[in-house]
């Protein structure tokens, strides 16, 4: 071994160093503090902020300061959420370790299987082959073309399921950019921009994710109203498109591709796609399959029969159909990727850490009451902030469980009108651009390796900057052009 080997062999990583004990220092100081004052909501009633969720609290920021700055594996820090839970008594094992296989972790693995038979039967190459066919050889083309299919299809299918189904699309697409292993302006505008991008189309309907369902049952509960489906697409469709090419012109100029055209590439395209000859079966057998189950979640909110049915369970049903039929084997199984998986299953123990313990309520009713006296405008912006801010550390499902009843209670107070205080919530906990934990279309999107946690991070303050001024506008201008009430006197 070289002197220069054994060196590089030995240096020590400072900056890791650093940030591990950072994450260490901040979980101690906070979980050993002395008592939190009381939370006060505006009828007066107190919420105690319990040693179980300042324990919360503490775990929450030894997660957050290593995702970030990915100390170790992102998987590997989720496994220490559960390990902190259960050693500082903050939760039994039982509920921190079972909730690593949530039935909305197994919807991300059946996502991920998705994606895989799409690559594996060869349906991904030659979308990917027509797509690029069609838009043409420039590279912001590509860009927009890919963000613009992506947001499409949130309106019809969960987001995640989306990204699962793009992410190989995307992989074949980058492989005719360049052969080269090493990340590129390209690569992460391509990957990150599908992520940001399955966010904003999410919104536009009920079909996109669960946070929508969740928040108006919270609406209809508390104010007693009911809103429709298209009521809702009816206001966050400017919105989720205006985000949407707001995207791709924020990655056109952070991540500007370093080559304008790729020469030849509609004819390589149209080549290739050529040269795979006919549809063959198994492509025909996954597509039904895949589609099948799109289909039936997508629709059963308006079959009573079959509303019944869990939409976790008919994705998986996909997965099991995969090997009856023999899509997928053994090798497949074992390559799908556990530290995407364990990234999401400690997010989903955390945040049900935070919920269970009474650590979010008391974070959201002391960020909410502060603004409680403040102009109405800056109330909303106010309630928007906390939930773009949670939401990428816990579910937003989870997020908006926590601050929208909050805030429809004050909003009153202020002559609020419930309504604009439920899209605004919508909008930004469809977008958590921060942390890959705080959707699963970031994770997906991770596994390219693209970019790093620290860039999708960095980049994801001004992109959050961005949906904070689309949201103001909405509120101040668009919604109310559209009909919307925003205030009550």
């Amino acid at each position: 071994m070289t002197t220069e080997s054994t060196t590089s062999a030995t240096q020590v990583d400072w900056k890791r160093i650093l940030f591990i004990l950072t994450g260490i220092a901040l979980f101690a100081i906070v979980n050993y503090a002395p008592p939190f004052p009381d939370a006060v909501d505006p009828t007066g009633k107190r919420f105690v902020l319990s040693s179980e969720a300042q324990g919360a609290l503490a775990v929450f920021l030894l997660a957050g300061t290593w995702w970030v700055f990915e100390v170790v594996p992102i998987g590997v820090t989720s496994l220490t959420i559960g390990v902190l839970q259960v050693l500082f008594m903050i939760r039994p094992a039982k509920k921190a370790f079972t909730d690593f296989m949530t039935p909305s972790v197994l919807f991300i693995f059946a996502s991920l299987v998705i994606g895989m038979v799409f690559t594996k039967t060869g349906l991904t190459k030659r979308l990917a082959y027509k797509m690029l066919a069609i838009v043409g050889e420039k590279t912001s083309m590509i860009y927009l073309g890919c963000f613009v299919v992506t947001s499409a299809l949130t309106h019809i299918m969960a987001h995640t399921a989306v990204a699962a189904t793009m992410f190989p699309l995307l992989m074949t697409i980058y492989a005719m950019y360049t052969e080269d292993d090493k990340p590129t302006k390209f690569g992460k505008g391509l990957f990150m921009g599908m992520a940001f991008v399955a966010g904003a189309g999410s919104i536009v309907t009920l079909l996109g994710a669960a946070r929508g369902a969740v928040a108006l049952g919270f609406f209809t509960d508390i104010v007693g109203r009911n809103v429709t489906f298209f009521e809702l697409t009816w206001y966050m469709f400017p919105i989720g498109w205006a985000m949407t090419f707001i995207l791709w012109g924020f990655f056109m100029v952070f991540f500007k591709p370093e080559q304008k055209t790729i020469p030849g590439l509609r004819e390589k395209a149209k080549k290739l796609s050529g040269a795979m000859g006919k549809i063959t079966k198994d492509e025909i057998l996954a597509a039904v399959i895949i589609f099948s189950c799109i289909f039936i979640m997508s629709v059963k909110q308006f079959i009573p029969a079959l509303d019944v049915l869990d939409k976790n369970a008919i994705i998986l049903v996909s997965t099991i159909s995969f090997f009856i039929f023999r899509l997928l084997d053994i090798k497949d199984l074992e390559a799908v990727p556990w530290n995407i998986m364990l990234l999401f299953g400690g997010a989903m123990s955390i945040g049900f850490c935070l919920w269970e313990t009474g650590a979010a309520e008391w974070l959201a009713i002391n960020w909410l009451t502060m603004f409680q006296d403040s102009h109405w405008f800056i109330f909303v912006m106010s309630i928007s902030f906390f939930i773009m801010m949670m939401t990428n550390f816990i579910m937003n499902v989870a997020a908006i469980a926590i601050s929208l009843p909050v805030a429809l209670v004050i909003a009153p107070y202020l002559g609020v009108a419930p309504d604009v205080i439920l899209y605004a919530a919508l909008v930004v906990a469809g977008m958590p651009f921060l942390l890959l934990v705080g959707a699963a279309p970031n994770a997906i999107a991770y596994d390219s390796k693209q970019f790093t946690t620290g860039e999708f991070f960095l980049y994801g303050i001004p992109a959050s900057v961005i949906l904070m001024i689309v949201t103001g506008i909405a509120v101040l201008i668009i919604w109310p052009v559209m009909g919307m009430p925003i205030l009550t006197q």
